[in-house]
């Protein structure tokens, strides 16, 4: 696997349309690629832009997540939410790289990185290209930042092994390869957290990736996703009292 980051210029306010960013710098795509791109600047492109000052930044979490504990419940007065399904800090919204303003997820990310894909197949004539729309995350117990994806296109998220052999002949029975949020974690460390400015990656020779020339299915999206009386951190996520965003 290869993943080569992507080096813009900076994107801002004045930026409305993320179409002409991706023509003007990214390299020549070979069949079979995926482009990873940062919610953020998809987030800017969309105007999906609060402006800090005046803004009570707790109330705008909680409008904009799905589910949120209160920031007084943990020592780092850090609001935890759910958005999109997964377990994220302040709903996803950041003021890093906002330069005065808070950036807050995409309004409608599925919908944007499946016009990204069409708009790729139609620039290189290419039948197989995938698309990850990605944003960093905590995880429990563990310090420090990784990728996650938000949502893809393009290609099939999970490799299901269940009912495959191990190298000794033991079939599997739960495991499922989550190709995607792999794929993101490692692009957004190439990508970087801070002043890097390549809010755009390319992957290149990943022959475990199942391409797809599609949109993903509302059945694959669903599978991807664990309902809480069904995780194994059910007990943890049950145990308190989560509020309902506004």
């Amino acid at each position: 696997m290869k993943i080569i980051s992507v080096k813009t210029q900076k994107v801002t306010k004045y930026d409305t349309d993320l179409f002409p960013i991706l023509q003007k710098y990214l390299p020549v795509l070979k069949e079979r690629s995926i482009v990873v791109i940062t919610s953020k600047i998809v987030s800017v492109c969309e105007g999906r832009l609060v402006k800090i000052e005046g803004i009570d930044k707790k109330k705008l979490i909680e409008q904009e997540a799905d589910y949120y504990l209160p920031p007084e419940g943990n020592k780092h007065n850090i609001t935890l939410t759910i958005k999109r399904n997964l377990l994220v800090p302040t709903a996803g919204i950041d003021e890093s790289n906002g330069n005065g303003y808070f950036i807050l997820w995409p309004n409608d990310p599925q919908k944007t990185a499946n016009e990204i894909r069409v708009f790729l197949q139609k620039t290189y004539a290419f039948k197989n290209v995938g698309v990850i729309i990605t944003d960093s995350k905590t995880s429990p117990m563990r310090w420090g930042t990784t990728g996650i994806a938000i949502v893809h296109s393009g290609f099939a998220a999970l490799n299901n092994y269940i009912g495959k052999p191990d190298i000794f002949d033991r079939y599997l029975h739960v495991t499922k390869a989550n190709v995607l949020d792999a794929l993101a974690a490692a692009s957004v460390v190439v990508m970087g957290e801070g002043n890097e400015q390549t809010p755009l990656a390319v992957i290149e020779d990943v022959p475990f990736v199942q391409f797809q020339n599609r949109n993903p299915l509302a059945t694959e999206l669903k599978e991807l996703h664990i309902p809480m009386e069904n995780d194994l951190y059910g007990p943890i996520l049950k145990s308190v009292k989560w509020l309902k965003g506004k």
